[in-house]
């Protein structure tokens, strides 16, 4: 992941950090962490959506809905790692290279 994005992440990091009112270090932690899921379940609600699986609601949703949720899964993933960790662009670089390694040479 380039250099760009990061600062973009950082820049989001900056802005929740500043605007997280009486939050505890801790509370701030687990809340970035916790909102993946929330975002997660948005996932799932634009794929029942495209998909047409809910009989009541049809379908509500399209496969861009889902590709811009997955998105918003991606930025609030990298977020709650920057949070986390300072060296948060470099844990992430190590992880995907140890995974591709992993992966492909299996």
């Amino acid at each position: 992941m380039d250099a760009k994005t990061w600062d973009q992440i950082n820049q989001l990091r900056g802005w929740l950090d500043d605007n997280a009112g009486e939050q505890t270090e801790q509370e701030r932690r687990l809340l970035r962490v916790l909102k993946i899921g929330e975002e997660f379940g948005e996932v799932s609600e634009a794929l029942h959506g495209a998909l047409g699986a809910n009989p009541r609601k049809g379908q509500s949703h399209t496969w861009l809905d889902v590709r811009k949720e997955l998105a918003d899964v991606a930025v609030t993933t990298l977020v709650a790692l920057a949070t986390l960790d300072p060296e948060g662009q470099e844990t992430f670089d190590t992880r995907l290279q140890y995974v591709v390694d992993r992966v492909l040479t299996s």
